[in-house]
């Protein structure tokens, strides 16, 4: 998978996927690029891979979805522990998981919210609060946020947000899947505030009793830029209209709002019991994007608790 970087007046945007840069670089071509095979920083107007002055069509937000989410600047650092540092101009804020914060400018106020700050970013009241709230435990996250805002009257601030466990980041801006993200409840990490965090329940009977970690999910709605945190190496797949892709529930990160979620049985009941996949698959069906993790830290626990010792028959 190619990966892209983009500069604008020496701030660096990326890594980026392809699908990724080219809607940047259509939106925004007054600046370089850069991949591997580059000598040089590139301007974006004289790369046909990322612009072309024909195609001008961006993609929209789903309609009722409110433009509120504040622009931010950030960089991803690091290769298989990775952190994401985010840029704040004055009057910015961005909205992370409680105890994401690994270091910011001091600049920077930090407040602990009710629920997902949502009702702070457009002036809901208590009931609003109480609601989002709602939501977040639903999902097994925290009731509260931490917002962190920019105080100062010029200049930039950073603020820096990790996961708790090793793994991959992966940004996204809302506005380029069609203003709706449904995603694992626990990969979640930070976004500009104006998103709104909601839950996502699968419909189907049998996806409710055995989806295991793909029934409830999270929905992250609005046209800002979100960080999705997951496991291992990063795998995305672009499913075409109708195409479908089994996966195991443990390993899909997030999907767009237009892909159906369903389960398919895992062959015949040896596959089942000796296989070590679980009764069933996760079945995605196009079109849309997907997110697939290889290593869920779920099955990554499993595994230290099976070779935990164990003294006083615990």
């Amino acid at each position: 998978m190619t990966t892209w970087y983009l500069n604008y007046d020496g701030k660096q945007v990326g890594p980026l996927d392809q699908q990724q840069a080219q809607l940047q670089a259509q939106q925004y071509p007054e600046g370089y690029c850069w991949r591997q095979g580059f000598s040089e920083w590139l301007p974006i107007v004289q790369v046909s891979e990322l612009y072309s002055p024909s195609s001008q069509a961006q993609p929209q937000a789903s309609p009722g979805v409110k433009s509120l989410a504040h622009e931010i600047d950030f960089k991803i650092f690091g290769e298989d522990m990775q952190f994401v540092e985010i840029e704040l101009d004055p009057g910015e804020s961005a909205v992370a998981e409680a105890g994401a914060m690994m270091y910011k400018s001091t600049t920077v106020q930090m407040s602990t919210v009710f629920g997902d700050g949502g009702g702070q970013a457009t002036g809901g009241g208590f009931l609003e609060k109480l609601v989002g709230a709602g939501k977040r435990l639903v999902t097994g996250e925290s009731l509260f946020t931490t917002v962190f805002t920019h105080s100062g009257s010029a200049g930039k601030a950073q603020v820096a947000l990790a996961a708790p466990y090793p793994g991959t980041i992966i940004p996204a801006k809302l506005r380029d899947y069609g203003g709706r993200l449904i995603c694992q409840k626990d990969s979640f990490l930070c976004a500009a505030k104006g998103v709104q965090i909601g839950i996502h329940f699968q419909k189907k009977i049998l996806t409710g009793l055995f989806g295991g970690e793909g029934f409830i999910m999270q929905k992250l709605e609005g046209d800002g830029m979100v960080f999705l945190h997951a496991g291992g190496t990063i795998v995305e797949r672009q499913l075409q209209a109708g195409e479908v892709l089994h996966v195991d529930t443990g390993c899909l990160v997030a999907h767009t709002g237009e892909v159906q979620f369903d389960l398919q049985q895992v062959g015949n009941i040896k596959s089942a019991v000796f296989g070590g996949e679980g009764l069933f698959f996760a079945q995605l069906t196009g079109p849309g994007h997907v997110w697939i993790q290889s290593l869920p830290f779920s099955r990554l626990a499993g595994r230290m608790h099976a070779i935990a010792p164990r003294s006083g028959g615990s």
